[in-house]
């Protein structure tokens, strides 16, 4: 048998030790309003990006050029929505600070299931049988995945090699996808910005424990200061690719990569580099390489079978326009439009009043 009665004891002892936690009486309701905002951000910037896409009158599938990038600013339904990404975050740390890993983080994936109902109120896509399998296949990965990593890791000390380790893979990571973006970026779908995103914020999420750590320690030297460069710009990169996907696909397939890639990048990290499960069994790995990839495979089976996304690539025999006439037919309307037009039926008064929106404006 893998397990013994010894290692079935200490489970038992790590699990009742977590929920005796009093801190869970803060952390649980701060994870979950981390995950709230972080749905209704995701939304909000989604928005922010097709209505920006619709003023320059060009899609930004190959990259948010400057020009885009400063209309986002002017933009108050997707500054909103990065208020709200940032509440989420800081409601996020604020709940690991007080409550274990097993409970704080598998929440943050209720995320994904708040964004698909909002998606599907917003843009009249309900969700499909195979879209619904792979959004469990997502959530319930991840939730295995991280409670076996926090069952069996113990979070030790930086070293200053590890820590040039990890920050030459992120250099290493950050070059590789910048220049798959400048090569391929023709040819790049959202699924392509998602893993990118994910896998620099899983990055970027250890680099900030170990800055937290090291400030903590009183230890600011050099590599702190490396370090919190490397996170800057880590965190600027991923923002940017995150912002593309939107232009892309929908918030929702957005927010399950992002919720999939960025966790298992960090435990990944943690076991690899970090070696916080060095005494683990060897059926512990086993386990962590079957339940990554049911949740990537759900990610990308997502991807595919979006209802969203196979409306747009024409698969779905659904009608596309307001009267379906021949001008509807010589000029179908994008994604973005599509979206944005759903999104005032929802609600005839913009959630968010743009000077933009309003036809006297120049």
């Amino acid at each position: 048998m893998w397990w013994t009665v010894a290692e079935l004891e200490d489970v038992g002892d790590q699990l009742v030790g977590a929920f005796q936690n009093p801190g869970l009486l803060i952390g649980i309701p701060l994870a979950l309003l981390g995950a709230v905002f972080m749905s209704f951000g995701a939304q909000y910037q989604h928005r922010g990006v097709t209505k920006v896409e619709q003023m320059s009158g060009a899609t930004a599938h190959q990259g948010l050029g400057a020009g885009q990038l400063f209309k986002l600013l002017s933009r108050p339904s997707w500054v909103i929505g990065t208020l709200m990404l940032a509440v989420a975050i800081l409601c996020q740390l604020s709940a690991l600070a007080v409550a274990p890993l097993i409970v704080v983080q598998p929440l943050g994936a209720i995320a994904l299931v708040i964004t698909t109902l909002l998606n599907a109120q917003i843009s009249g896509h309900r969700p499909t049988k195979r879209s619904l399998i792979a959004i469990g296949a997502c959530v319930g990965g991840v939730f295995v995945f991280v409670t076996i990593a926090a069952l069996f890791a113990t979070e030790k000390p930086v070293s200053n090699q590890q820590l040039i380790i990890i920050l030459i893979l992120l250099g290493v990571v950050t070059i590789v996808f910048a220049g798959l973006w400048a090569w391929l970026r023709k040819r790049m779908g959202a699924l392509f910005y998602i893993l990118a995103a994910g896998v620099i914020y899983g990055f970027v999420a250890t680099l900030a424990k170990v800055v937290i750590e090291r400030i903590k320690d009183s230890n600011f030297d050099w590599l702190t200061v490396l370090c919190l460069v490397a996170l800057i710009v880590g965190a600027i990169v991923g923002a940017y690719f995150v912002q593309t996907a939107y232009s892309s696909g929908p918030p929702d397939l957005v927010v399950a990569g992002l919720t999939v890639i960025d966790p298992i990048v960090a435990i990944l990290i943690g076991l690899f580099v970090l070696g916080e499960a060095s005494g683990a069994p060897l059926w512990v790995y086993i386990a962590f390489g079957v339940v990554g990839a049911v949740a990537v495979w759900g990610v990308f089976q997502l991807a595919r079978y979006h209802p969203q996304i196979v409306s747009d690539s024409q698969e779905l025999p659904i009608q596309r326009g307001s009267s379906g006439d021949a001008t509807d037919a010589a000029h179908p309307r994008t994604g973005s439009v599509r979206v944005s037009e759903a999104v005032a039926k929802v609600w005839p008064e913009p959630p968010v009043k743009d000077p933009a929106d309003d036809p006297g404006h120049r």
